[in-house]
């Protein structure tokens, strides 16, 4: 088949997919009012209908002019959709402002976007970098969900939420208290320190900030910051501040009842009869 015959034919998909998409509004939006003020006032539906004649130039080899339709609809409507980006029926994209969608994203059937939302991706990886929405998946105003993972059918994401790993199907997910896990990292993903434990190396350092000479010898950090870029700031590597923590504990709790067994042995040598006390 011929490009224009395609490209008619995504036309005409096109246009059908349009009054599902219209009736998508009216089902999401209670200010929504009749089908015309949806068709030319409503941002989302704008940048819907561009991205699927994007997606089809993109999907045909036509990448440059896809990237065009594509920026155009980011300066009409401020949201960004790669023309790469799978999207099913009836999304809908409320208010729209600072909506972005990275490349490799993939979104079902019925799924809602609010303003602000960013579907990114944290790695150069040439494959998936982006997550992938089931159908009916609401996410809220501001929220970010970075990374090529899966958020289940129907899951709910709350306004401002960072997400970073899979979402079950049907949960709902809220927060983003952001914690440090660490000053620095290498190019494998370990991290590293520059705080400076030793008090005399402390001294040692504020001396040389007074003594040019002395500064390369006194100064070089045990660990160099890196100039590998992170997307969103996030580093795919980074470990869960709150799973270290509770394996810390687990794993000194663990050390206390070896101890304790220990000391009970060594008492049940002195004395026989303590073994055989029972612990209330």
């Amino acid at each position: 088949m011929s490009l224009p015959s395609k490209l008619f034919k995504s036309l005409v998909t096109i246009k059908n997919d349009l009054k599902e998409d219209i009736d998508a509004v009216f089902t999401r939006d209670p200010a929504a009012r009749n089908s015309l003020e949806v068709i030319l006032t409503y941002p989302g539906i704008h940048a819907l209908v561009l991205h699927r004649g994007a997606h089809c130039l993109w999907n045909n080899e036509q990448k440059l002019a896809a990237r065009v339709i594509s920026y155009g609809s980011r300066i009409i409507t401020g949201i960004e959709i790669h023309p790469a980006a799978k999207i099913g029926k009836r999304f809908f994209i409320d208010h729209g402002v600072g909506v972005v969608i990275g490349e490799t994203a993939e979104i079902g059937n019925d799924v809602t976007l609010y303003h602000g939302v960013t579907l990114g991706g944290v790695s150069w990886n040439n494959g998936k970098r982006h997550p992938t929405l089931e159908d009916g998946v609401t996410v809220g105003a501001g929220a970010k969900v970075l990374g090529p993972f899966t958020v289940g059918k129907n899951a709910k994401i709350g306004s401002n939420a960072v997400v970073v790993k899979p979402v079950p199907a049907g949960a709902t997910m809220v927060g983003s208290a952001a914690r440090m896990i660490s000053d620095y990292h290498d190019e494998k993903g370990n991290p590293l320190t520059t705080k400076v434990q030793d008090a005399k190396q402390q001294e040692k350092i504020a001396k040389a900030g007074d003594s040019s000479e002395d500064q390369t010898a006194d100064t070089t950090p045990t660990a160099k910051r890196t100039n590998t870029f992170r997307a969103y700031g996030i580093d795919p590597y980074s470990q869960d501040p709150v799973a270290e923590a509770f394996a810390k504990m687990l794993e000194h709790i663990q050390q206390s009842e070896n101890r304790l067994d220990q000391l009970q042995s060594a008492m049940c040598d002195i004395d026989p009869s303590f073994c055989k006390k029972k612990i209330r």
